[in-house]
């Protein structure tokens, strides 16, 4: 198969993702008012919140400004990843991991654009403590991190052999 092509399947990786999450918010956003609670399980419930800062609701609370420094830093770390899968795409658990970034990258830069915040919903607790909302996006995004120092490690591990 032709590097282009590999690509092209990179990218749409990618907009699975993006698909998927964009999806699952506007069923939430469709039955849910913001803060309204759905319990599912003993551990988890379907919460919609709004979060206008980074990951566990980081600078949150900090005027507005970084609605667009997370949507800048977001639109650059996307711009090199496509940068690496054009250099790489045969790498396959590194652009793995690259595609779900990207897809849950670009997920909440389209929440930061279209509603001033990332639109979280999924909320896992333990008696009364919870985990902070996240939703599929940041799921991407976590599954990409994970997987490429995995790609790192296996890397290193056979340059050693």
């Amino acid at each position: 198969m032709s590097d282009k092509k590999i690509l092209l399947l990179w990218l749409i990786a990618a907009a699975v993702v993006l698909a998927a999450d964009q999806a699952s918010k506007l069923v939430v956003l469709a039955y849910f008012q913001h803060g309204e609670q759905m319990p599912l399980t003993g551990f988890f419930n379907l919460t919609l919140v709004y979060n206008t800062g980074a990951s566990f609701g980081l600078l949150a609370d900090m005027g507005g400004w970084q609605r667009w420094l997370f949507t800048l830093l977001a639109l650059g770390i996307c711009l090199w990843i496509l940068v690496m899968l054009w250099k790489q795409p045969q790498r396959r658990l590194q652009n793995t991991a690259f595609s779900l970034i990207l897809g849950g990258a670009l997920g909440n830069v389209t929440d930061r654009l279209a509603h001033g915040a990332v639109v979280d919903f999924l909320d896992f607790h333990l008696a009364s403590w919870h985990w902070p909302a996240f939703n599929l996006a940041d799921s991407g995004i976590t599954a990409g991190a994970v997987l490429l120092v995995l790609a790192s490690f296996l890397e290193q591990r056979e340059a050693k052999t």
